[in-house]
């Protein structure tokens, strides 16, 4: 994988098409992005630079990832709100054989009805990319936000 310009357009494509999932409120389309064995991590910045465990949200399955999407649209209640995710370029670390290790800078902008848009969420993303049958997904996700301090909760994936 990454042999060539058409391989990093596709990763690309995959956090395009990541972002574009999680920002149109369609919570089935967020675990097809990952493989059946998985990680998504949701860590401050401090934690994960200290090495430190402690992590906000923490799965370790697609079938975990379809127990939160069920927790969001059955049992969660909040103030609805639309995110926005600006994502930067994938920057490719290395590859070793089907597995692509990258990172991307992300910001992810929170919108609640007849309010102001503000800067919710911000940090990057590291992420192990496999190729499947389905073509390319999650193995390892960890999203490292830059602040110590989130407002309120993150309900919906970042």
């Amino acid at each position: 994988m990454m042999d060539s310009f058409k391989d990093w357009v596709a990763l690309t494509k995959l956090y395009a098409d990541y972002a574009r999932a999680v920002d149109s409120g369609d919570w089935s389309l967020w675990p097809e992005f990952f493989t059946d064995e998985c990680i998504y991590r949701l860590q401050p910045r401090e934690n994960f630079e200290r090495g430190l465990p402690l992590a906000t949200l923490s799965f370790e399955s697609k079938g975990m990832l379809k127990d939160r999407i069920y927790g969001i649209q059955e049992t969660l209640f909040h103030d609805p709100y639309y995110q926005r995710h600006i994502v930067g370029v994938p920057l490719v670390h290395k590859v070793e054989g089907d597995r692509t290790f990258s990172e991307a800078n992300y910001a992810v902008i929170r919108t609640k009805l007849n309010q102001l848009s503000w800067v919710f969420n911000v940090g990057r993303y590291i992420d192990e990319v496999v190729e499947t049958a389905a073509g390319l997904r999650f193995a390892s996700r960890q999203v490292i936000y830059d602040s110590e301090m989130i407002p309120n909760s993150i309900i919906y994936p970042i």
